[in-house]
C-alpha cells in the first residue's frame, strides 16, 4: 500500500501502474467520520466507471487513468477468495501519473461555498459575479472555480483561476480549464435527460510526464465528488434535495458537529445518506 486517502486505498501494482480501492468510509468538512455507508465505495466505483466509458465514446481527445474496472488478471489469481470478494465492484485498475495539485470544480448553479462567498462579497473564487443571484439559480454558463488540493486532514481552499495558475502554470491551468468545463457540459447534459441538475462537481487531473498530456484522474462524477439535484424538486432561492453528502453536512451542522474529529454517524443518518 502506497497511500490512503479519505475514501481510497492506493496500492502499488508495478511501475507504470496502481490499483485504487474504494472503501465504505465518508468524509464531510474535510474529516473522515468514524463510520461508513455499506457499499458506498462499490457505488463510487461503478459510476466512475460509467462516466469514463460516455467520455471515452463522447470526448474522444480526453484521455483517462483508467486501464480497468477489475484486479489485474496478474495478481487477482493469487488473492484468497475472501480477499476478491472485498475487492469486487471496489477496485480500479489505473496509470500512475503525477498528480497536478488542483481540484478542478465547475459550478453550474451558486450554492454551497460558493453561496457563501457571494452573499458576503458578490464574488466567487474571486471571480466578480452579476448583481442579484438567489441561492441555488443556474449560472449563464459554467463557472471553472478551483482549490488547492489539501493532504488528508488538512482543508481545500477556494482559490481563483489566476492563482491556481501560480500552482501550475498557465500552459496546464488552461487545458485543466478546457477539460473540465467540456466533461461538466456533457455529463449535465446526459443527465438532465435523466431528471437529474448536476449543480456542481470536482475533477482531478494528472500529468503524464513521458507525453505531456493532461489526463482526468481519481473519481468522477460521483456523490462524493459532486451535487446532484431531483430536477423535479429545483426551486430557486433556496436549498435544494440532494443525492449527495449534503444530507450529513446538514447533520453535522446542526449537531455543533462540523469539522470535529471522531464523529460516529446515527443509523438514522447513515441510512438518510445512503439513499
Amino acid at each position: 500500500k502506497i497511500a490512503s486517502g479519505k475514501v481510497r486505498e492506493i496500492y502499488e501494482i508495478d511501475a507504470q501502474s496502481l490499483l485504487f480501492v474504494a472503501t465504505d468510509r465518508i468524509s464531510a468538512y474535510d474529516v473522515i467520520m468514524k463510520n461508513g455507508v455499506p457499499q458506498k465505495g462499490a457505488l463510487l466505483t461503478l459510476m466512475t466507471a460509467h462516466w469514463f466509458n460516455l467520455f471515452k465514446e463522447k470526448i474522444p481527445d480526453l484521455k483517462t487513468h483508467l486501464l480497468s474496472a477489475s484486479v489485474p488478471a496478474s495478481i487477482a489469481s493469487s488473492l484468497p477468495a475472501e480477499v476478491s470478494n472485498q475487492l469486487r465492484l471496489r477496485t480500479m485498475h489505473v496509470r500512475r501519473l503525477k498528480v497536478l495539485p488542483l481540484e478542478s470544480i465547475v459550478r453550474g448553479y451558486i450554492t454551497g461555498s460558493a453561496w457563501s462567498e457571494y452573499k458576503k462579497t458578490g464574488t466567487v473564487h474571486g471571480i466578480a459575479m452579476p448583481k442579484g443571484l438567489q441561492e441555488s439559480q443556474k449560472l449563464e454558463k459554467p463557472l471553472w472555480t478551483p482549490s488547492t488540493k489539501a493532504e488528508v486532514g488538512d482543508k481545500d481552499e477556494n482559490i481563483s483561476p489566476e492563482e491556481a495558475t501560480k500552482i501550475v502554470g498557465e500552459k496546464y491551468a488552461k487545458k485543466i480549464e478546457e477539460l473540465s468545463l467540456k466533461v461538466y457540459q456533457i455529463a449535465r447534459d446526459y443527465a438532465a435527460e435523466r431528471g437529474i441538475i448536476i449543480a456542481d462537481t470536482k475533477f482531478e487531473f494528472g500529468l503524464d510526464v513521458d507525453t505531456d498530456e493532461v489526463i482526468l484522474v481519481d473519481e468522477v462524477l460521483t456523490p462524493d465528488s459532486s451535487r446532484f439535484w431531483p430536477a423535479d424538486k429545483y426551486e430557486l432561492g433556496k436549498s435544494q434535495d440532494s443525492f449527495d453528502k449534503q444530507y450529513l453536512r446538514d447533520w453535522l451542522t446542526k449537531e455543533g458537529l462540523k469539522g470535529k474529529d471522531g464523529v460516529e454517524m446515527t443509523d438514522a443518518v447513515v441510512k438518510e445518506t445512503a439513499k
